[in-house]
């Protein structure tokens, strides 16, 4: 008897009928979410509040439909995915009462992030960012060094000119960072632009100078 319930839940949680239709449940309670943060009718915010514990029942029914079509505890919680959303799923079990219900609702937005581990694509490309993420060090040393060379290189230029921007090396690459990141970025251009004019015409000078000293 155990045995064909199980061989039913396993059907179900791999029927891609119930997975769609859990994923329209997601988007519904993100739907609902952000409906919470509008004022609201009272007659809206009682369907709301219904739909908000429904959707809350069913993906405890889920997780338990998921958690029996599996061999047993230890098979269950070896996949991480499994995990990740039984800690959504039991967070967004807080009561939602009193002085509570700020984090009851800031635990319940969490549940969006169940689409990534219902869509494969999604969960693909999480496990593809979190295999990358020994080789982001490499990047971020990278571009340090890139950076680094860039503001020594700016500071030696333009320090005497616009030490606003150019005085030290750890100041030219707040300024190079901000370009990069566009955080003010026409401000500190139109700055930039005028300190390699400065320079362009100092060094003009400087020749011309010397042309005539010779």
């Amino acid at each position: 008897m155990l045995s064909q319930l199980q061989e039913l839940f396993q059907r179900i949680d791999k029927s891609k009928l119930f997975q769609s239709f859990v994923i329209a449940v997601i988007v519904v309670s993100a739907l609902t979410v952000g409906a919470h943060t509008y004022s609201l009718h009272p007659t809206a915010e009682l369907v709301l509040h219904w739909m908000d514990i429904g959707i809350t029942v069913f993906f405890l029914i889920e997780l338990i439909i998921r958690y029996i079509a599996s061999k047993g505890i230890k098979d269950f919680f070896s996949k991480g995915w499994n995990i990740f959303d039984f800690i959504i799923v039991i967070g967004s079990l807080y009561p939602a009462a009193g002085s509570t219900i700020f984090i009851a609702r800031l635990l319940r937005i969490f549940r969006v992030l169940r689409l990534v581990s219902m869509i494969p694509e999604l969960r693909l490309l999480v496990n593809s960012l979190i295999k990358a993420i020994p080789q982001m060090g490499y990047i971020a040393l990278l571009m340090f060094v890139i950076f680094y060379i860039y503001a020594a290189t700016g500071s030696m230029l333009f320090a005497d000119i616009n030490p606003v921007l150019w005085g030290d090396v750890s100041i030219s690459m707040l300024t190079l960072f901000r370009i990069a990141t566009f955080e003010d970025w026409t401000d500190y251009l139109a700055l930039c632009i005028s300190s390699i004019l400065l320079t362009s015409s100092f060094f003009s000078s400087t020749m011309s100078t010397n042309t005539e000293f010779r």
